[in-house]
């Protein structure tokens, strides 16, 4: 059968469920290192969660159990109303996940690669859906260019048209703005804050950029040496640190400052 043809398996569960993540108790080792101990937390569908933390605070690994990609020591991840990896088949084709750090082919061009992802997807009118992020992105000039021959800005736009070729339900992004021009930053937020609201999806997005974080999302949860800190909006963490900027608390949290009483 075409990779064109293939359709989604139809899911046993209700998709009306109002949680598009929910982790509990979840722990990730490898050797003696517990690179994720016993976390918990959900996320309501169509909100936008920052995960945060320094390098090696587990967040990586966090979502690449939340895909099914890394198996838990223990503990359980549910996506979408199914659990993970047992029923992946049921929600793979319903999220998405974008990195700057991970590059597509170099040689083929933009709309080559959109087309191959886009059959992975198995999506329906995949030249209009293509036409139509192109149009949305401001793709055209280069679509038909080698990825290779492409800008870091003009990259992170075909990156993130990959995305959304599935027009997902849940979207996982890891430092989608990295490296970029701050007008292209902004940019790019605007178009998942528009996305976002428009298909009532759901964002988890791993930032170092705590601008970027306060201006998109409704709720952050900090982490550090596999475990959760703090979890509250943007506000309640500031305010709890009484901190101007979650920078300012993001730099208490890795140098293990103390909350200070606000005043």
């Amino acid at each position: 059968m075409n990779v064109m043809d293939q359709v989604p398996p139809k899911s046993p569960a209700a998709s009306g469920a109002a949680v598009a993540i929910e982790v509990a108790h979840l722990t990730k080792i490898y050797k003696q290192t517990r690179a994720v101990d016993d976390i918990s937390f959900s996320i309501a569908r169509g909100s936008i969660t920052g995960l945060l933390g320094g390098n090696g605070a587990g967040k990586t690994t966090t979502i690449a159990m939340i895909m099914g990609l890394v198996l838990p020591t223990s503990g359980r991840v549910t996506v979408l109303g199914h659990p993970m990896p047992r029923e992946s088949e049921y929600v793979l084709g319903r999220m998405n996940f974008e990195s700057p750090y991970v590059d597509m082919p170099m040689r083929l061009t933009v709309r080559q690669n959109l087309t191959i992802f886009g059959r992975l997807y198995a999506v329906r009118d995949l030249r209009g859906r293509i036409a139509q992020l192109a149009d949305d992105l401001d793709l055209k000039e280069f679509i038909d260019r080698p990825n290779g021959k492409l800008s870091a800005g003009q990259k992170t736009r075909v990156a993130l048209a990959k995305a959304l070729i599935n027009e997902p339900e849940l979207l996982l992004l890891d430092e989608p703005t990295a490296s970029l021009d701050p007008d292209t930053a902004d940019w790019v937020r605007g178009h998942l804050e528009a996305y976002c609201r428009k298909h009532q999806a759901t964002i988890l997005l791993a930032s170092h950029n705590m601008l970027e974080v306060e201006r998109l999302c409704d709720r952050v949860i900090i982490m550090k040496r596999g475990r959760i800190e703090d979890d509250d909006s943007p506000e309640g963490i500031m305010a709890r640190y009484n901190r101007a900027t979650l920078e300012e608390v993001f730099l208490d949290v890795a140098r293990g400052r103390a909350k200070e009483p606000a005043s």
